[in-house]
């Protein structure tokens, strides 16, 4: 008996040494918050030792392990018709609201999900229940497109499938089917989402021959470079739930199809030193003292290495695509992107990201809002449902409504 009750302080003490973290004073729920990260941790671990013993990927472990939760909170509405479909060979589901009176059109949301092109899916009821508030708050039919998963394809076929469903979706014969306004269509993405929302944008606005064209893109906390992973807030909050900077760069090296032995040297940005030419082009698109406003930068100091490895380019030469790394794209395409709503989070390593992608928007004259919520992390939009409920998750949400309600 005795032995039980030095093992139970014992085996409380270790789980508080593995549950805590040193979080800054303005983060939302900071226990709540500590605790999901240690479930994310623990699971994550588990599924590295399934792939260490070579039973399956983690990837998809990982993913199955969330999906199989989720299900167990879904959230269904009978306001709500939700279908599945099948645009252009990429499955997508679609919330579509009641008609209301002698309304004849609707607007219209297409909606990508997060997760690091890896990991969630349209049909898990945190994203489920995410576009079902969107379709009953505006009114409006979404779209949440399906894509295929790292490790399945890698890119560019998560931008592929994204760019065919929401190119289908806008021929104006389907859009009468669903009865949605053509002229009023947004394309939005949060995370990884948000990369595949913004770089189908910029293709849409390439293509001469649409009739239809979207009216606004949202995009929430989204991932938009790798050129520089110590801009300030990938130094300030590299090692922050949900996401911290080593999560990030190996989510780059899977959807990259490269291999982990390069985390360290993109760590440090050996892959765009002075000495790689490929790289010298594009560093001004970058340039974050030039790009973020003061309160961002706070006294932390660029991190440019004079010789790297200019190999890694060689072997993901995707690190310099703006398909896959928007926020290299050029003035011209960005001078023809819709009125832009980016929201960001200040304990999240994509803060900058999203920040430094408004500043060029707003440059190229593109109306742009940046939405900043200082005590908000990455992720937190999409956990508003027991038992991962934050009133993070409501404030951003209903932000993010706020400005599509008034806007689209």
């Amino acid at each position: 008996m005795r032995a039980v009750w030095v093992l139970l302080p014992a085996l409380a003490a270790l789980s508080a040494y593995y549950v805590y973290l040193p979080l800054p004073g303005a983060v939302s729920d900071p226990w709540k918050l500590m605790l999901l990260d240690a479930t994310f941790r623990a699971v994550q671990q588990t599924c590295h030792l399934i792939h260490y013993l070579r039973l399956s990927h983690h990837l998809i472990v990982l993913n199955y392990l969330i999906c199989t939760f989720d299900k167990l909170k879904s959230v269904s509405s009978e306001d709500i018709k939700i279908t599945d479909a099948v645009f252009d060979g990429v499955e997508v589901r679609v919330f579509e609201p009641p008609a209301k009176g002698d309304e004849s059109l609707k607007r219209s949301v297409v909606y990508i999900h997060g997760g690091g092109w890896a990991l969630a899916s349209a049909r898990t009821s945190l994203y489920n229940n995410l576009c079902r508030i969107m379709a009953e708050s505006l009114n409006a039919v979404v779209v949440s497109v399906e894509y295929r998963l790292v490790p399945e394809v890698r890119f560019p076929e998560q931008y592929y499938d994204a760019l065919r469903a929401t190119k289908y979706f806008l021929q104006p014969d389907v859009l009468a089917e669903y009865s949605v306004d053509p002229s009023r269509i947004a394309v939005s993405g949060d995370s990884a989402g948000g990369n595949l929302a913004a770089a189908v944008c910029h293709q849409l606005s390439k293509e001469e021959n649409l009739t239809v064209r979207p009216k606004l893109q949202a995009l929430i906390y989204p991932v938009l470079q790798a050129f520089d992973f110590n801009t300030p807030s990938y130094q300030q909050n590299m090692n922050m739930p949900v996401l911290p900077r080593a999560v990030m760069i190996n989510y780059w090296i899977d959807y990259l199809n490269g291999n982990y032995d390069l985390a360290h040297e993109l760590l440090i940005n050996n892959h765009t030193a002075l000495n790689v030419g490929r790289a010298l082009s594009f560093r001004a698109r970058l340039n974050w003292t030039s790009l973020l406003p003061p309160s961002f930068q706070k006294n932390y100091k660029p991190v440019v290495q004079s010789t790297g490895t200019a190999a890694i380019v060689e072997q993901l030469p995707a690190l310099l695509d703006a398909r896959a790394v928007p926020l290299l794209v050029d003035d011209a395409t960005l001078a023809r992107q819709p009125p832009t709503y980016v929201l960001t989070c200040e304990n999240d390593v994509l803060r900058d990201d999203g920040a430094m992608y408004a500043k060029r928007l707003e440059r190229a004259g593109v109306p742009v809002t940046l939405d900043h919520f200082h005590d908000c992390f990455h992720g937190c939009m999409i956990f508003t449902v027991w038992p991962t409920d934050f009133s993070a998750g409501v404030q951003t949400r209903n932000s993010y409504i706020k400005w599509l309600d008034e806007n689209l």
